[in-house]
Formats: structure tokens, C-alpha cells, sequence
């Protein structure tokens, strides 16, 4: 009986210590007098309570942001119109110029939770929809989950995709994955589809591809759009930035219907950014239902890419996916 109560008490010591590892706390972050701050003592994110849902910084502590940030938007709120402000934010897809652009610049309702916060906010007034976004820190090391949630507040049922859009610092490079390569005549099946938009040029020397990958690099001296699309069964993609990388990894249901095609990922740069997408399935949601998104975050130190070979690629990048 002792030895079990004596049990009962390490886990409930352990339990407890476990999650006083994350600290959240409220925060000032550029000119945002509501902000909080979730961290570990490796990582820290940064998410916004005068606007969003919207997480403006992710990076090691006291480390550079990988996120990219707007200067000139940083610390506003209430402006007519939609504003990027950088970081990470959840849209409905398809993208329409009217809906999907919903300005998210009130404030939002954040609750405090033992490993992070979730940050929901008020019933947008043009498209009914209720957007949120949770997060949850691990307690040691990088890692992240991030639920993007969108719920149908109107009176009809809708149908859209959760579309969790993060947007990086300039000067660095997207890597995504192919799934498995085969080999002819033993694959004759499709296997996934690349999706272009009207302005996707694949002759753009931002673009690299090789067998098993494909690359973007952010170049803040073109400016024109670039964007593609994809689907992988283990969708993930890495960017590298100054020595440093930030991969998000999520796994979609190859049995159900994705926007664009068919898209489960998504990667778009012009000259200010570049923008790591992921995407749930297309969902018909009745009114109080729900879609939501989740992706794994992790960074991680010392990667350089030295070739874009599959080689290279393989050598650097398959051990953060682990």
C-alpha cells in the first residue's frame, strides 16, 4: 500500500513538474500591450491578444524570429481592411478575394493553458466563421502542436478547408518532400499531383527540384509571386534561415477531398516573404461545427545545405524528421 501511494506521488510530482516547464506569461511585443508568451527555456513563440488569432514570433530563446514580421503593421489593430502583419494565421480555403480575406484585426480571447494558450476570436461579421488557434509546447526541447480551428457560426452549412498559413523572415529557403519515388514500369499509378497557379513559373531560378524534393528560395530583390502545391501522405516542409531551421509536418487523409486540386501543402514567396501552407480536407459544416488543422513545429541549429541534391538534401534534412 505504501510503495503505491509512494508510486501515486512521483508521477503527480513528475506530472506537475512536467508542465511547470512551460511558462506562459501576458507580454508587451512591438507596441502589442496584450501579448503572451509561451516557452520552454529552449523556445519561445509569441502570440497576439489585440489582434488575430495570430502567432508573430517563433525562434530559440533570445534567437533570432523565423517568422517574418511587418514593421509598418507590428503593433496597429483595428484597421478597415485585412492586414499580413507576418507570423502564423488560419484561413478558410478556397481562397476568395472577399472571405478568405477577412480583416482579423480585433482583439481575441485568450485562455491560458499549462502548456501554452488558445487565442479564438469574435464571430467575423462577413463570413460568420469563428477562427482559433491553440498551442501546446513541449516541455523540453522544440517542439510545438499548433491547432488552427475554424467553426460555422452561421445558419446554413458551409464548405471549406482550414488553411494554416505561416509566413517566414526573408533570405532563406523552403524544402518540401515528394512522397516515395518509384520506378517505371513497376509504378504506372499517379501518385500526386503538383499544382500550378496562373503566375507559377517553374523557370523562375528560385525554384530548384530534384527526384525526391522541391525548393523555394526567398530572394528579396524579385518581385514576382510565386506559388505551388502538392500532396504527400506525410506532408512536411523545412525552411532554413541563417544556420537555422523551422519544420512543420502534418498528416493529411488521402481519402478525402483537399482544396486546389488536391492540394495537402502549399508554398508561395514574393519579395518581402516566403509562406509555408498546409491544408485539411475539404469539410461540410453544418452550423456549431467545427474543421480544425494540427501541425507539428520543431527547430533546430546547425543546418546548412550545402547542394541541392537528393544526397545532400537526404543527408541534412532526414534526421530532423525523425
Amino acid at each position: 500500500m505504501f510503495r503505491s501511494l509512494l508510486l501515486l506521488f512521483s508521477i503527480a510530482v513528475t506530472a506537475t513538474a512536467t508542465q511547470a516547464a512551460v511558462k506562459v506569461e501576458k507580454t508587451e511585443y512591438e507596441g502589442w500591450k496584450n501579448c503572451y508568451r509561451v516557452t520552454n527555456g529552449v523556445v519561445e513563440l509569441v502570440v497576439t491578444g489585440d489582434v488575430g488569432p495570430r502567432i508573430i514570433r517563433f525562434g530559440f530563446v533570445g534567437g533570432q524570429n523565423l517568422f517574418k514580421e511587418f514593421p509598418d503593421q507590428v503593433g496597429k489593430s483595428g484597421e478597415e481592411k485585412f492586414q499580413l502583419r507576418g507570423g502564423d494565421r488560419v484561413w478558410k480555403a478556397p481562397e476568395d478575394p472577399i472571405a478568405t480575406w477577412a480583416p482579423d484585426n480585433v482583439a481575441v480571447e485568450i485562455q491560458m493553458t499549462p502548456t501554452g494558450v488558445i487565442a479564438r476570436e469574435p464571430i467575423e461579421p462577413l463570413t460568420h466563421l469563428q477562427k482559433e488557434i491553440e498551442v501546446n509546447m513541449d516541455s523540453s526541447g522544440t517542439g510545438v502542436a499548433v491547432t488552427h480551428r475554424i467553426t460555422n457560426r452561421a445558419l446554413f452549412p458551409l464548405r471549406f478547408s482550414a488553411w494554416a498559413l505561416t509566413m517566414m523572415a526573408p533570405g532563406g529557403m523552403a524544402v518540401a518532400g515528394f512522397p516515395p519515388r518509384g520506378h517505371h514500369p513497376a509504378n504506372l499509378e499517379a501518385t500526386n499531383p503538383v499544382v500550378m497557379w496562373a503566375y507559377t513559373n517553374l523557370a523562375d531560378p528560385r525554384w530548384k527540384f530534384t527526384r525526391k524534393y522541391l525548393t523555394l528560395r526567398q530572394d528579396s530583390a524579385n518581385n514576382e509571386p510565386q506559388k505551388i502545391g502538392s500532396f504527400n501522405p506525410n506532408t512536411w516542409v523545412a525552411y532554413v534561415l541563417n544556420g537555422e531551421a523551422f519544420v512543420k509536418r502534418t498528416t493529411p487523409d488521402a481519402s478525402k477531398p483537399y482544396p486546389d486540386f488536391g492540394c495537402s501543402f502549399e508554398t508561395f514567396t514574393n519579395q518581402d516573404f516566403l509562406e509555408v501552407e498546409t491544408l485539411s480536407p475539404l469539410t461540410e459544416l453544418s452550423p456549431g461545427q467545427t474543421v480544425e488543422l494540427v501541425e507539428h513545429w520543431a527547430l533546430f541549429r546547425n543546418v546548412r545545405i550545402d547542394a541541392l541534391t537528393d544526397e545532400e538534401l537526404d543527408r541534412v534534412l532526414l534526421p530532423l524528421l525523425k
